[in-house]
């Protein structure tokens, strides 16, 4: 690969992977990218992505002790720091991989050069390579920043060394940064992000898809999800109560595209589902674009605008209709709707959840207007006397202490799926929770 003719989004392999090792979720890709591509005998083009993540998600220091020493993050960013990195030590735990904290926000520029430097010498030294500096790294054994560390890994593993300090300084940092500068103006702006037939898809979750891509998309196309896990090992919130609580904010298409799946699992266990509404905020900011050229603001538009083809990508699988959900209006009045139907039970109220979702994407519901949602509400069974005054009473209430509740457990975007008050957000957990509910579930009525 040369700087002069490097293309983004092509490779004469089949696919492309965009990683950095100071990243915990690329680190979990890894071996089920690969488990895929030794499956089905094809070649992958591993490029490195330096992250940035400063510019979006702000930076933090720890002390010897542990302790944060230095922090420039919102309480809404360490919020999501925080989730993310239980998430990948639940995961890393059932496949037995240590994921410590990063102390701080390193420069893992090097490490991707010396992928650039690996790859040269073939795919097997590539791949010792990336198992040992991403073992390495997140147990705190390596400095991504040291040159000389990174080469004698090289030596470790077998690889030629002979100029790589030069290579460091001289023509592998020349090609390392037209990667990032190229893949950056093309899209790329977290990993892992997979490259196939030019389709971006950012996350391992994709990894169903694109290996249905891969066989030639026979049969329906698979939804996200996270695969390659073991479930012999208990994960904390398995004991089972007979119903799983699932957060949904009516405006948002993702908690959209999980109803269907989400019902599906409950009615195949015969698991009840206790809906919770979260309004998430800002409300409305979330649809717009960050303005500004800032590589910061640029970072939050390229997500945006990927997180957009990407839900018009699985919403096109099912036949979903999802244009009045973009425009994300307040949701609150139908979330108050929804402990209204509540009242009535289980039944009523996952009647009310879809048709909710139904009928404001294909924007003939008013979820702001208390007259629509009422006549809704008549409309599948609920009682209408008394709606209006829990609205205006103890509706708000109500829904004021669920929002609290929900924030302390550390929820923050929809859908969030809680077992035992223990966290999952995405519906691309849904395989790990059917594995702890259903050697747990003694059969309680089914989602209804």
């Amino acid at each position: 690969m040369s700087s002069d003719s490097f293309n983004p989004l092509a490779s004469s392999a089949t696919l492309i992977a965009y990683i950095d090792y100071k990243s915990p979720y690329a680190y979990l890709a890894m071996d089920p990218t690969y488990a895929i591509a030794d499956e089905l005998g094809f070649e992958i083009e591993w490029r490195p992505f330096t992250l940035d993540i400063p510019s979006y998600l702000g930076s933090a220091r720890l002390g010897h002790e542990g302790k944060v020493v230095e922090n420039e993050r919102t309480p809404g960013q360490w919020t999501k720091v925080k989730y993310a990195y239980h998430d990948v030590r639940r995961y890393g735990a059932l496949r037995g991989l240590v994921i410590r904290g990063a102390t701080r926000m390193w420069d893992s520029s090097i490490t991707g050069i010396g992928m650039l430097w690996a790859k040269d010498q073939g795919a097997t030294v590539l791949r010792a390579y990336s198992s040992l500096v991403f073992e390495r790294f997140w147990k705190r054994e390596l400095n991504p920043e040291d040159a000389a560390a990174i080469e004698r890994l090289l030596s470790e593993i077998g690889a030629r060394t002979a100029g790589f300090q030069d290579y460091v300084v001289g023509e592998g940092r020349l090609l390392h940064d037209c990667i990032q500068r190229a893949a950056f103006e093309a899209g790329i702006f977290g990993v892992p992000t997979y490259v196939i037939d030019g389709e971006l898809f950012f996350g391992r979750e994709h990894l169903p898809r694109i290996r249905w891509i891969l066989t030639g998309r026979s049969g329906p196309p698979p939804d996200i999800s996270y695969p390659n896990f073991a479930t012999g090992r208990p994960a904390r919130g398995a004991t089972i109560k007979g119903h799983l609580p699932v957060v949904i904010d009516f405006k948002s298409p993702q908690a959209y595209l999980a109803i269907g799946p989400t019902c599906a699992l409950a009615d195949k266990l015969g698991v009840t589902i206790d809906w919770q509404p979260l309004v998430v905020t800002p409300s409305k900011a979330a649809a717009a674009r960050p303005s500004g050229d800032d590589r910061g603001a640029r970072h939050r538009r390229y997500r945006a605008t990927y997180m957009d083809r990407d839900i018009a990508r699985y919403a096109a699988d099912r036949g979903l209709v999802i244009d009045g959900l973009l425009r994300r209006k307040d949701s609150t009045l139908a979330a108050v709707g929804l402990l209204w139907a509540q009242r009535e039970g289980p039944s009523l109220a996952r009647t009310y959840v879809e048709q909710v979702f139904k009928r404001y994407a294909q924007d003939n519901l008013d979820i702001e207007d208390v007259h629509s949602i009422s006549g809704l509400l008549t409309k599948i069974g609920a009682p209408e006397s008394g709606f209006e005054a829990f609205v205006k009473g103890d509706g708000p209430t109500q829904l004021a202490r669920i929002q609290s509740d929900l924030r302390d457990l550390g929820v923050f975007e929809v859908p969030t799926y809680l077992l035992n008050d223990d966290v999952f957000l995405g519906r691309q957990h849904l395989p790990l929770i059917r594995s702890l509910l259903s050697t747990k579930t003694e059969s309680p009525p089914a989602c209804d």
